[in-house]
């Protein structure tokens, strides 16, 4: 008789052994509404984060350059969308708009990363037999932020690490 995980009926995802990015959700929050809406059709989503930039604190006694973590670098992010119609349509409504949105990107075992930006939507190079992709370029005035509350337990807890 074959055994049923139960925590895949009861959406909990076990990402101990590493997590799938199956289920990722992209979410926006217009300037001046109340509520996310989920953004369909996400193809990629970009790398979350950014590396610190560097403080160069060498001095002439030093015979290699010393340097300290700063503050971390602000970035864009490029997410790649299928091209339905509507889902450009909803975008491209608030595209340039310059006012600053509300995004949160929640992935399967619950963490979920937000930030703030304006963003503006296009359409990329299309080819012979390729779908029609567009491209939604956030300019991140805040964030991204990470939170690991909605994260769900894994079996033993420490990833596999003993």
């Amino acid at each position: 008789m074959e055994k049923f995980n139960l925590q895949n009926f009861a959406g909990t995802v076990d990402a101990s052994e590493g997590l799938a990015g199956t289920g990722t959700r992209v979410e926006v929050k217009f300037n001046g509404t109340a509520e996310f809406v989920e953004v369909a059709d996400v193809r990629t989503i970009p790398q979350m984060g950014a590396d610190t930039q560097k403080i160069d604190v060498t001095t002439l006694a030093d015979d290699r350059t010393k340097q300290i973590e700063g503050i971390q670098g602000a970035q864009n992010l490029q997410f790649q969308l299928v091209y339905k119609g509507k889902n450009f349509k909803d975008l491209q409504a608030h595209s340039g708009d310059r006012k600053q949105h509300d995004f949160k990107v929640t992935y399967p075992d619950g963490l979920t990363c937000t930030f703030k930006g304006s963003y503006v939507v296009y359409v990329n190079q299309l080819s012979t037999n390729a779908a029609v992709q567009f491209n939604m370029n956030v300019t991140v005035s805040d964030g991204p932020n990470f939170n690991t509350t909605g994260v769900t337990a894994t079996p033993g807890g420490d990833g596999g690490h003993h």
